[in-house]
């Protein structure tokens, strides 16, 4: 009886699947309404000029960090019914998941490109008054940290 009932509960992880599920999915359509008003904005104005070129390339790349978000909470939801509910979907080799260790080595390398793509937006959008080169070095320690964690972790997986 216990061990039914144990087995029974790895039925509440719906929750959080269901959760990031639902935020994935709003995100995502959120932005993507987000980027079309933007675009007709830009066209109904109709003037082009440097200046809304660089906007318009700042305003790209904020959307290229909040789908790569929206991504990795998806990659989440799932990562968890896979490893909590039904282990047979279909999924890309990449995103095979075997445990949690998988689960946060997924999420870490999004992290990895979100920082990056955060580090661009500034670089485009910079005005030569800010020092960027100190935001830049300070994201490339956390790169740098993750990155070796992601070797670490995989070497000592073999």
């Amino acid at each position: 009886m216990i061990r039914r009932l144990l087995a029974a509960t790895r039925y509440i992880v719906l929750l959080p699947i269901i959760g990031t599920f639902i935020a994935a999915v709003g995100l995502m359509i959120y932005e993507t309404l987000a980027l079309v008003t933007t675009l007709l904005d830009l066209i109904h104005k109709g003037t082009i000029s440097p200046k809304d070129a660089k906007t318009l390339a700042v305003g790209l790349i904020e959307v290229v960090d909040i789908f790569l978000i929206g991504i990795a909470i998806y990659m989440i939801s799932i990562s968890l019914y896979a490893l909590f509910i039904d282990d047979t979907l279909p999924f890309p080799r990449w995103l095979t998941v075997a445990d949690l260790e998988a689960v946060k080595a997924n999420l870490v390398s999004v992290v990895i490109a979100v920082l990056a793509v955060l580090f661009l937006r500034e670089a485009v959008a910079w005005d030569g008054e800010q020092n960027i080169l100190a935001f830049g070095s300070a994201l490339a320690l956390i790169i740098a940290a993750l990155s070796l964690y992601l070797g670490v972790k995989a070497k000592h997986k073999e």
